[in-house]
């Protein structure tokens, strides 16, 4: 099992279980009301856990994984045939094998370790993607010691989960999936794996918060929990005291490469919902809108005609897409999606994805303070979002601004359709390295959209706009290519 920079896939499980028994609020008369839970005695906290350790264990399982190694030559000394110690000592029957012809040999046979759970008794088990990726043989092993060749593995990278299927297993134990939008901070959960190899160990803590987003998967909305996980848990369970799986532990925040305390985990409301086309199909479809988006910042709120923190602001809005025949326009904040509220890019980005393709549904939007009623018909995203480079025959040419360390032109549509983008602006042809454009992160291929608040359409523009601007105290740039859109601070370099 590999960490990810900072980030081990480390993971733990939880177990299925019984309900802490807690009081129902009760009411004063004629006094403001007080919810007043009846404290459970350390015997009886210790139980409620035991409880749903005990009815989880079955389904828990440990996953090893065998990948076979690159060939590689062996046989000859370092430093290779133009060595001359050979000559000395070829006749030596000491040295006449280790002295042969290099030959091939594979390298050592890669393992791995992981965990998982049953969801189905007919022997369907749920796990990461990264415990499985690569491997040449997945190897289950159930809690009563019995193994077994996974067999129909099936991915989805993008999330980090895994279904994989086991045949000829019997009487085989399911744990059952809840909903983790309903899991809160503060609550208590389990979690159950295999971390260093030492199966069916059991960790407790409390969800620490929700809808993180860390950088190592595509998509993103992990829950955080101080449960105790380490490498080797990935795959296992998070479960809350009702017995439910409520996510999928993927990933540890480590300095150390150990448990520091923070571990993140796949929704299982995200994961059932890619679980389920795996099973059906083997791949993941996923609707789109084919726009960038933004979260509604304070500084840009009132401009937009919306509030702060509500909905979700459309940077960029791609030719011929979903989005674009709903009639949303750059400006307009999302607000709801399918009636489903969206408050981040993250959660406006889950709502449409899960959307059934060829369907229709409404969008609740804001266009410069004034109520947007559309519907939009959900299509499948396409497979390749990767941002085009600038080809070299399409070159433009390129107006230099020296003291920037970059070059421009105006954005022809020949060049736009190389780089993906629409609309307006000025493209970016060339960084300098050691440059104020390097240094602020300007790319070629970047398209250059307004300075400050100017916005730009062609070269001339640029010069004119940083003209009067001190480059010392820096200016917003704000860019776009086909991946969205962002801002640097441009400031000159000191010499």
């Amino acid at each position: 099992m590999s960490f990810l920079s900072r980030f081990g896939g480390s993971l733990a499980t939880l177990s299925a279980g019984a309900i802490v028994a807690v009081a129902s609020m009760q009411y004063a008369e004629h006094t403001q009301a007080v919810a007043v839970p009846r404290v459970l005695t350390p015997g009886e906290f210790s139980l409620a856990f035991r409880e749903v350790a005990s009815q989880s264990l079955p389904a828990i399982v440990s996953i090893r994984t065998l990948s076979k190694g690159n060939a590689a030559n062996v046989g000859s000394l370092p430093g290779g045939d133009d060595m001359p110690l050979p000559e000395f000592f070829k006749n030596d029957p000491r040295f006449r094998d280790m002295l042969k012809a290099p030959r091939q040999q594979r390298a050592p046979m890669q393992r791995g370790m992981g965990s998982g759970f049953v969801i189905d008794a007919s022997g369907i088990i749920m796990t990461n993607n990264h415990v499985v990726d690569g491997a040449d043989e997945v190897i289950v092993t159930l809690q009563n010691g019995k193994e077994y060749v996974a067999k129909d593995i099936k991915t989805d990278p993008r999330t980090d989960v895994a279904i994989l299927r086991i045949e000829g297993a019997k009487d085989l134990v399911a744990l059952p999936l809840g909903d983790s939008d309903s899991a809160q901070p503060g609550d208590w959960v389990m979690a159950i794996g295999s971390p260093f190899g030492l199966d069916t160990s059991v960790t407790a803590g409390i969800v620490s918060g929700k809808g993180r987003g860390m950088g190592i998967t595509e998509r993103e909305d992990f829950i955080q929990t101080d449960a105790a996980v380490n490498p080797g848990n990935s795959g296992g369970p998070l479960i809350n005291l009702r017995g439910e799986v409520i996510g999928i532990n993927t990933a540890i925040s480590s300095r150390s490469g150990g448990y520091d305390g923070v571990s993140f985990s796949i929704p299982i409301n995200m994961a059932q919902w890619v679980s389920k086309q795996l099973v059906a199909s083997g791949q993941v479809k996923r609707a789109y809108l084919g726009t960038s988006i933004a979260p509604v910042a304070e500084s840009i709120a009132l401009k937009l005609g919306a509030n702060a923190g509500e909905g979700v602001v459309i940077q960029m809005v791609r030719p011929d897409s979903p989005a674009a025949k709903a009639g949303l326009e750059p400006g307009d904040v999302v607000i709801s999606v399918n009636g489903v509220k969206v408050n981040d890019p993250r959660s406006l980005q889950s709502a449409v994805e899960r959307l059934d393709i060829g369907k229709s549904y409404p969008i609740v939007a804001k266009r410069q303070g004034k109520d947007l009623n559309l519907s939009v018909v959900a299509e499948e995203m396409p497979s390749d979002f990767s941002r085009s480079q600038l080809a070299q025959s399409g070159k433009p040419k390129s107006q230099s601004l020296d003291n920037l360390g970059m070059s421009i032109d105006r954005l022809t549509p020949s060049i736009a359709r190389q780089l993906g983008v629409t609309g307006e602006g000025v493209v970016v042809t060339e960084v300098a390295g050691d440059s104020a454009a390097e240094a602020a992160g300007v790319k070629v291929g970047d398209v250059i959209e307004k300075i400050g608040d100017k916005v730009v359409a062609q070269p001339e523009d640029v010069k004119a706009a940083l003209a009067n601007v001190d480059l010392k105290e820096g200016v917003i740039l704000h860019l776009r290519n086909a991946e969205g859109k962002r801002f640097v601070i441009l400031k000159s370099v000191d010499e």
